[in-house]
């Protein structure tokens, strides 16, 4: 909106048209939403009874968390969409498949949140999966007729080795769906302890936003070597929106939370993480920098896995975890939830750094 403004009234003034600067007062804007209308949010949730139901099945220790107030995702998607609003070039194809995107998935994180009141297993898994795969079937589409990637459509990026880039073909759909829905269920799966999912996304964002900067700005991603997509820069300003509402959430949602962002923001924001990626043709970095993430739902999987293989043992079903997923196997073994959340931040940022490195290493 400020950005339409600007080229209708300030013409003459160039600082409106750098995404540096808008990106800037769109994360300020989102981090200062956040900080504003949080508590009226929270207060407003907590006096519709919209509470947190613990799973009886998980640590006896999150019994104490019964009643805290859910679905806290509406902060978030309302913090990203006052920056993205304000600031963003709303004509620019990727901000509006970003918008669409963002849309879909917190529609089915506050359908899920909303059901999830009367019953505890909210959207069944098979509808949570198609609406998910629904979603990124549409991106698919997007980015096969886009004029933006050139003849580079059905492409991704393979790390370490300059300039190569490997066609997909008709590999690309599933390939794409994979990415989205395993990291929207991924970031799902690790929200499980207070402030953990929020801190780790604020700083998955900040890398991702950097990454996404240099491969829409034609010097520096052709300097390192990587795909140069036009018009891709713009989506610098939504990661860095996400990234600041999730920092301005975890004011809120750190030890001891205040209030759980619940599938409305896990879903919301694992949506924005995934399609950010396959967007900016860096599926791959994610699988890097997203590294928590993957361990996470890694942990998950096996679990289950190793635990069938087991069933017809003499001793029945065996678990490889005390519990799955890791953070909770974690708190099995008597480590303090807080430095679990410490330790995984940690790992995220030596994450980060490791993806950013890869730039270079061409």
């Amino acid at each position: 909106m400020l950005y339409s403004l600007s080229l209708l009234f300030f013409k003459d003034i160039a600082l409106f048209r750098y995404i540096t600067f808008r990106s800037a007062m769109a994360s300020i804007t989102a981090l200062l939403v956040t900080f504003i209308f949080g508590r009226g949010i929270i207060n407003a949730i907590r006096k519709h009874n919209v509470n947190e139901k613990i799973r009886e099945d998980g640590p006896k220790t999150h019994l104490v968390k019964q009643g805290t107030p859910t679905m806290g995702g509406i902060i978030i998607i309302i913090s990203i969409l006052s920056g993205v609003l304000l600031w963003a070039d709303l004509s620019n194809p990727f901000i509006q498949v970003m918008i669409a995107s963002m849309l879909g998935f917190s529609l089915l994180g506050f359908t899920d949140d909303l059901i999830k009141l009367t019953d505890k297993k909210g959207v069944l898994p098979v509808y949570k999966l198609l609406f998910q795969f629904l979603i990124a079937g549409g991106i698919v589409l997007f980015m096969i007729n886009s004029k933006n990637y050139s003849t580079l459509n059905t492409y991704t990026n393979i790390l370490f080795v300059k300039n190569l880039m490997v066609d997909l073909s008709f590999l690309f759909f599933p390939f794409v769906i994979i990415v989205i829905m395993g990291t929207t269920n991924a970031v799902n799966i690790t929200d499980g302890l207070d402030g953990l999912a929020s801190g780790l996304l604020a700083i998955i964002f900040f890398v991702f936003a950097i990454i996404i900067y240099i491969v829409g700005n034609r010097v520096f991603s052709g300097y390192l070597n990587m795909m140069y997509i036009p018009e891709i820069g713009e989506l610098t300003l939504f990661i860095l929106c996400s990234a600041a509402a999730s920092l301005g959430f975890l004011w809120f949602n750190s030890y001891p939370a205040e209030i759980f962002m619940g599938d409305t923001g896990s879903l919301t924001l694992g949506g924005i993480l995934g399609t950010a990626a396959v967007l900016s043709k860096q599926e791959i970095l994610l699988f890097i920098a997203g590294g928590v993430f993957v361990i996470e739902a890694s942990s998950s999987m096996l679990q289950i896995i190793y635990f069938k293989m087991t069933k017809r043992s003499a001793t029945g079903g065996k678990r490889l975890f005390k519990m799955a997923p890791l953070h909770h196997h974690f708190e099995q073994m008597g480590i303090k939830e807080t430095k679990i959340v410490a330790r995984f931040y940690i790992l995220a940022v030596i994450f980060g750094i490791i993806a950013l490195s890869t730039l270079k290493i061409r």
